[in-house]
């Protein structure tokens, strides 16, 4: 028998598993994810990718500011659903909330658990040079991403890939494996194990201080740094303007062969020296302007090699 769901989420990475649950034919009896914010130019009130997906498939969707009142709760139970998923939705589930399903909630976490809990796994893996990554069905508890594990997905981090690569990446593996995971769950077969304690990290969420790019760290850690952050909310240098410095964002970059003062243009194709080894910028961003490749940047900015980003 199809299984007999909530669906919890909200970003974009959330969309795929939506579309797969109910492509599988479980029943989604309710979709729950944050409150439309207003964006765009007339700063119009936009619904959340989840809940576009949500009412293209005629579901209802319910937009609570929070889920700890005895109303919002009744709510939920009243769903009579056998389980949650639970994918980047944004608010803590409280344990009447975990516990008014008798399945259990499951949330689709894109780290290799118990490594990058907490709020930036993605990108925090990509920052930090790990060689792999991968997503992981939770059967969740009142911690931080602390539930027990029931499935698991692996798979490797390019050299020059980038955080918006991956969540794309992890996002069409998550869906399956949570396909897969629903459909132990409705078998009776689905297995949850405690994470381990060792290997513990968390993620912590980003913030707009750590975004300026420091020449002055070896190559690699910059190179990791540039790609993490990409594309949002990015890694960035100034270059002088006629008034004011002007922000620029990289948004792909390489490592490649080079020395010299940290920040200083090394030749005619962007490459920069860090504090031991060198860069390439591949694709940039002026603020206000499109993405462009190296090339089409240069042709608009006349910069000479020995010039220093700052």
């Amino acid at each position: 028998m199809p299984l007999r769901l909530i669906f919890m989420g909200t970003p974009d990475f959330a969309v795929p598993t939506l579309v797969e649950i109910v492509g599988a034919g479980h029943e989604v009896v309710a979709v729950y994810t944050r409150e439309p914010k207003p964006a765009g130019r007339g700063m119009e009130l936009q619904d959340t990718p989840v809940a576009r997906e949500a009412k293209r498939f005629g579901l209802p969707v319910l937009t609570p500011k929070t889920l700890r009142t005895q109303e919002a709760q009744a709510q939920f139970r009243a769903f009579d659903a056998d389980a949650a998923v639970v994918v980047a939705y944004g608010l803590i589930l409280p344990a009447a909330i975990l516990e008014a399903v008798p399945l259990g909630c499951f949330n689709l976490h894109a780290s290799l658990l118990p490594r990058w809990r907490g709020a930036a796994p993605i990108n925090r893996a990509v920052m930090a040079g790990d060689a792999e990554s991968g997503v992981t069905v939770m059967k969740m508890d009142e911690g931080l991403d602390t539930g027990g594990m029931a499935m698991m997905e692996r798979m490797p981090i390019d050299a020059d890939m980038t955080a918006g690569a991956l969540h794309d990446r992890l996002a069409s593996i998550g869906s399956d494996l949570m396909h897969r995971a629903l459909g132990a769950l409705e078998r009776g077969t689905l297995q949850v194990v405690p994470q381990p304690d060792a290997g513990v990290t968390y993620a912590e969420k980003l913030n707009k201080g750590e975004t300026r790019i420091d020449w002055s760290k070896p190559a690699q850690e910059v190179h990791n740094h540039i790609r993490g952050l990409s594309p949002f909310p990015g890694a960035w240098f100034e270059l002088p303007g006629e008034k004011a410095p002007v922000r620029v964002k990289v948004l792909r970059s390489t490592r490649v062969s080079g020395s010299g003062a940290p920040g200083t243009l090394l030749d005619d194709n962007l490459t920069i020296a860090c504090g031991d080894g060198a860069i390439r910028i591949l694709e940039l961003q002026r603020a206000g302007k499109q993405p462009m490749k190296a090339d089409e940047f240069l042709r608009g900015n006349k910069l000479a090699p020995g010039a220093v980003l700052r």
